[in-house]
Protein backbone atom coordinates (compact mmCIF):
# COMPACT_ATOMS: atom_id res chain seq x y z
CA UNK A 1 0.00 0.00 0.00
CA UNK A 2 0.72 3.95 -0.92
CA UNK A 3 0.05 6.06 1.83
CA UNK A 4 -0.62 10.11 1.04
CA UNK A 5 -1.78 13.13 2.80
CA UNK A 6 -3.31 15.38 0.17
CA UNK A 7 -4.70 18.38 0.29
CA UNK A 8 -8.75 18.19 0.70
CA UNK A 9 -11.41 20.67 0.52
CA UNK A 10 -11.49 20.48 4.08
CA UNK A 11 -7.50 20.35 4.96
CA UNK A 12 -5.13 17.94 4.91
CA UNK A 13 -6.55 14.03 4.19
CA UNK A 14 -5.33 10.74 4.31
CA UNK A 15 -5.55 8.77 0.94
CA UNK A 16 -4.13 5.78 -0.97
CA UNK A 17 -2.44 5.66 -4.17
CA UNK A 18 -3.68 2.79 -7.14
CA UNK A 19 -2.45 2.14 -9.98
CA UNK A 20 0.74 4.38 -9.98
CA UNK A 21 -1.09 7.42 -10.40
CA UNK A 22 -4.90 7.58 -8.81
CA UNK A 23 -5.50 9.09 -5.62
CA UNK A 24 -8.35 7.68 -3.63
CA UNK A 25 -9.87 9.32 0.10
CA UNK A 26 -9.24 7.15 2.97
CA UNK A 27 -11.05 6.50 6.37
CA UNK A 28 -9.49 5.17 8.75
CA UNK A 29 -5.75 5.33 10.64
CA UNK A 30 -2.85 4.54 8.40
CA UNK A 31 -0.99 1.61 9.89
CA UNK A 32 -4.17 0.55 12.10
CA UNK A 33 -7.52 0.14 9.84
CA UNK A 34 -7.23 2.70 6.74
CA UNK A 35 -9.43 1.62 3.72
CA UNK A 36 -9.86 3.27 0.57
CA UNK A 37 -13.19 5.11 -0.62
CA UNK A 38 -13.60 7.67 -3.77
CA UNK A 39 -11.37 8.31 -5.86
CA UNK A 40 -10.26 12.37 -5.69
CA UNK A 41 -8.45 12.41 -8.91
CA UNK A 42 -4.50 11.88 -10.67
CA UNK A 43 -1.34 13.16 -8.91
CA UNK A 44 -1.27 15.66 -11.57
CA UNK A 45 -4.41 17.00 -10.10
CA UNK A 46 -3.70 16.23 -6.35
CA UNK A 47 -1.59 18.27 -3.81
CA UNK A 48 0.46 15.99 -1.94
CA UNK A 49 1.38 16.73 1.75
CA UNK A 50 4.25 15.06 3.95
CA UNK A 51 3.34 11.59 4.25
CA UNK A 52 3.73 12.12 7.91
CA UNK A 53 3.53 14.43 10.66
CA UNK A 54 6.18 13.25 13.20
CA UNK A 55 6.25 14.52 17.05
CA UNK A 56 9.86 14.03 16.24
CA UNK A 57 12.43 13.51 13.73
CA UNK A 58 15.04 11.09 14.32
CA UNK A 59 18.57 11.37 12.66
CA UNK A 60 21.53 9.47 11.62
CA UNK A 61 24.53 10.79 11.24
CA UNK A 62 27.68 9.03 9.38
CA UNK A 63 25.85 5.82 8.50
CA UNK A 64 27.90 5.19 5.13
CA UNK A 65 31.79 4.85 5.85
CA UNK A 66 32.22 6.43 2.90
CA UNK A 67 30.36 9.83 3.61
CA UNK A 68 31.89 10.02 7.14
CA UNK A 69 35.40 9.74 5.01
CA UNK A 70 34.71 12.68 2.42
CA UNK A 71 34.57 15.31 5.74
CA UNK A 72 37.69 13.69 7.14
CA UNK A 73 35.61 11.99 10.04
CA UNK A 74 36.33 8.23 11.53
CA UNK A 75 33.03 5.88 10.57
CA UNK A 76 31.14 5.84 14.58
CA UNK A 77 31.24 3.31 17.02
CA UNK A 78 27.59 4.09 17.90
CA UNK A 79 24.62 5.23 15.76
CA UNK A 80 25.18 9.10 16.21
CA UNK A 81 22.06 10.71 16.76
CA UNK A 82 20.29 14.48 16.48
CA UNK A 83 16.91 15.84 15.89
CA UNK A 84 15.45 18.22 13.68
CA UNK A 85 12.18 20.16 14.55
CA UNK A 86 9.03 18.99 13.37
CA UNK A 87 8.60 22.53 11.87
CA UNK A 88 11.42 21.69 9.08
CA UNK A 89 8.86 18.90 7.47
CA UNK A 90 7.37 19.56 4.00
CA UNK A 91 6.38 17.90 1.36
CA UNK A 92 7.38 16.75 -2.41
CA UNK A 93 6.96 19.89 -4.71
CA UNK A 94 7.23 22.42 -1.47
CA UNK A 95 10.06 24.91 -1.75
CA UNK A 96 13.60 24.65 0.31
CA UNK A 97 14.41 27.59 1.91
CA UNK A 98 18.14 29.41 1.32
CA UNK A 99 18.83 30.86 4.34
CA UNK A 100 20.23 34.17 3.78
CA UNK A 101 22.59 33.95 6.82
CA UNK A 102 24.01 30.46 4.91
CA UNK A 103 26.65 30.53 2.30
CA UNK A 104 26.43 26.63 1.60
CA UNK A 105 23.59 24.77 1.86
CA UNK A 106 24.01 20.76 0.61
CA UNK A 107 21.30 17.95 0.23
CA UNK A 108 21.75 14.54 1.70
CA UNK A 109 19.58 12.08 0.14
CA UNK A 110 17.63 9.54 2.78
CA UNK A 111 15.91 6.35 3.33
CA UNK A 112 13.13 7.13 5.70
CA UNK A 113 11.73 5.07 8.24
CA UNK A 114 7.87 6.25 9.82
CA UNK A 115 6.92 4.55 12.65
CA UNK A 116 3.47 2.44 13.28
CA UNK A 117 3.35 2.58 17.01
CA UNK A 118 4.57 3.52 20.13
CA UNK A 119 7.80 2.16 20.49
CA UNK A 120 10.17 2.03 23.70
CA UNK A 121 13.00 -0.32 24.47
CA UNK A 122 12.29 -2.22 21.12
CA UNK A 123 15.23 -5.23 21.18
CA UNK A 124 16.31 -5.87 17.00
CA UNK A 125 14.51 -8.81 16.86
CA UNK A 126 11.50 -6.55 17.03
CA UNK A 127 12.60 -3.61 15.36
CA UNK A 128 10.42 -4.11 12.21
CA UNK A 129 7.63 -5.10 14.38
CA UNK A 130 7.06 -0.92 14.90
CA UNK A 131 7.80 0.37 11.71
CA UNK A 132 4.72 0.66 9.16
CA UNK A 133 6.52 1.96 6.05
CA UNK A 134 9.42 3.80 4.15
CA UNK A 135 9.43 7.12 2.74
CA UNK A 136 12.41 9.26 1.21
CA UNK A 137 14.13 12.00 2.77
CA UNK A 138 16.22 15.10 2.30
CA UNK A 139 18.27 15.84 5.51
CA UNK A 140 19.42 19.90 3.93
CA UNK A 141 21.80 20.98 5.90
CA UNK A 142 23.79 24.63 6.08
CA UNK A 143 26.93 23.13 6.14
CA UNK A 144 28.64 26.67 6.65
CA UNK A 145 26.52 27.34 10.27
CA UNK A 146 26.48 23.15 11.29
CA UNK A 147 30.76 23.31 11.17
CA UNK A 148 31.41 27.25 12.56
CA UNK A 149 28.40 26.50 15.52
CA UNK A 150 30.36 23.26 16.09
CA UNK A 151 26.95 21.33 16.86
CA UNK A 152 24.19 19.99 14.31
CA UNK A 153 21.04 21.87 15.46
CA UNK A 154 20.89 25.59 13.70
CA UNK A 155 22.31 24.17 10.58
CA UNK A 156 19.47 21.21 9.93
CA UNK A 157 16.50 23.25 11.99
CA UNK A 158 15.64 25.73 9.60
CA UNK A 159 12.00 25.37 8.44
CA UNK A 160 11.79 23.44 5.09
CA UNK A 161 14.72 21.23 5.54
CA UNK A 162 13.08 18.37 5.76
CA UNK A 163 11.44 17.39 2.55
CA UNK A 164 9.97 13.91 2.94
CA UNK A 165 7.69 12.27 0.70
CA UNK A 166 6.01 11.83 -1.63
CA UNK A 167 3.87 8.96 -0.01
CA UNK A 168 4.53 6.15 2.38
CA UNK A 169 5.65 2.72 0.71
CA UNK A 170 4.27 -0.07 3.28
CA UNK A 171 5.57 -3.11 1.53
CA UNK A 172 9.08 -2.84 0.62
CA UNK A 173 12.46 -4.72 2.12
CA UNK A 174 14.84 -2.08 3.02
CA UNK A 175 17.89 -3.92 3.42
CA UNK A 176 19.53 -2.95 0.30
CA UNK A 177 17.63 -0.57 -1.62
CA UNK A 178 19.24 2.00 -3.92
CA UNK A 179 19.18 5.65 -2.54
CA UNK A 180 20.10 8.17 -5.17
CA UNK A 181 20.01 12.14 -5.28
CA UNK A 182 19.90 14.28 -8.31
CA UNK A 183 20.27 18.04 -8.49
CA UNK A 184 18.75 19.63 -11.62
CA UNK A 185 18.98 16.04 -13.42
CA UNK A 186 22.63 15.34 -12.44
CA UNK A 187 23.07 12.16 -10.08
CA UNK A 188 25.21 13.95 -7.07
CA UNK A 189 24.71 10.44 -4.65
CA UNK A 190 24.04 6.88 -5.28
CA UNK A 191 24.21 4.39 -2.94
CA UNK A 192 22.31 1.40 -1.50
CA UNK A 193 21.28 0.70 2.46
CA UNK A 194 23.11 -2.67 2.30
CA UNK A 195 26.16 -0.37 3.19
CA UNK A 196 24.88 1.17 6.63
CA UNK A 197 26.92 0.99 9.29
CA UNK A 198 24.54 0.42 11.34
CA UNK A 199 21.37 -1.68 10.57
CA UNK A 200 17.64 -0.86 10.71
CA UNK A 201 16.71 -2.99 13.70
CA UNK A 202 20.15 -1.68 15.22
CA UNK A 203 19.10 1.80 15.16
CA UNK A 204 15.59 1.17 15.94
CA UNK A 205 16.84 -1.09 19.43
CA UNK A 206 19.51 2.27 20.19
CA UNK A 207 17.00 4.95 19.81
CA UNK A 208 14.42 3.26 21.85
CA UNK A 209 16.62 3.16 24.83
CA UNK A 210 16.15 6.89 25.04
CA UNK A 211 13.63 8.17 23.38
CA UNK A 212 9.93 7.05 23.09
CA UNK A 213 9.14 6.98 19.30
CA UNK A 214 5.04 7.39 18.72
CA UNK A 215 3.34 6.60 15.48
CA UNK A 216 4.19 9.15 12.63
CA UNK A 217 7.40 9.60 13.92
CA UNK A 218 10.24 9.59 11.25
CA UNK A 219 13.68 8.03 11.17
CA UNK A 220 15.66 9.81 8.76
CA UNK A 221 18.78 6.71 8.43
CA UNK A 222 21.68 8.52 7.00
CA UNK A 223 22.90 9.32 3.69
CA UNK A 224 25.56 8.76 1.40
CA UNK A 225 28.89 10.23 0.19
CA UNK A 226 28.63 13.14 -2.41
CA UNK A 227 26.58 15.36 -0.44
CA UNK A 228 27.55 18.66 -2.24
CA UNK A 229 25.96 22.41 -2.35
CA UNK A 230 23.12 23.67 -4.53
CA UNK A 231 21.76 27.30 -5.41
CA UNK A 232 18.89 29.30 -5.37
CA UNK A 233 17.04 27.78 -8.24
CA UNK A 234 18.50 24.12 -8.07
CA UNK A 235 15.68 21.31 -8.08
CA UNK A 236 16.99 18.40 -6.24
CA UNK A 237 15.45 14.96 -6.66
CA UNK A 238 15.68 11.99 -4.33
CA UNK A 239 15.10 8.62 -5.21
CA UNK A 240 14.92 5.27 -3.22
CA UNK A 241 14.11 2.36 -5.11
CA UNK A 242 11.07 0.85 -4.43
CA UNK A 243 9.04 3.93 -2.93
CA UNK A 244 9.71 6.87 -5.52
CA UNK A 245 11.30 10.12 -6.25
CA UNK A 246 11.11 13.45 -3.77
CA UNK A 247 11.51 16.44 -5.34
CA UNK A 248 11.49 20.21 -4.30
CA UNK A 249 12.85 23.48 -5.69
CA UNK A 250 15.22 25.49 -3.76
CA UNK A 251 14.56 29.31 -3.61
CA UNK A 252 15.53 32.27 -1.63
CA UNK A 253 14.38 32.82 1.61
CA UNK A 254 11.17 35.04 1.96
CA UNK A 255 12.14 38.27 2.92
Amino acid sequence: MRIVRYRGTGGPAWGILEGGDRVRAATGTPFVDLEPGDEVGTLAEVELLAPAMPSKVVCVGRNYAAHAAEFGNEPPSEPLIFLKPPSSVIGPGAPIHYPAISNRVDHEAELVLVIAREAHRVPVERAFDVIGGYTCGNDVTARDLQQSDGQWTRGKGFETFCPIGPWIETDLDPVDVRVRCLVDGQVRQDARTSSFIFSIPTLIEYITRFTRLLPGDIVMTGTPEGVAPVEIGSSITVEVEGIGALTNPVVAEPA
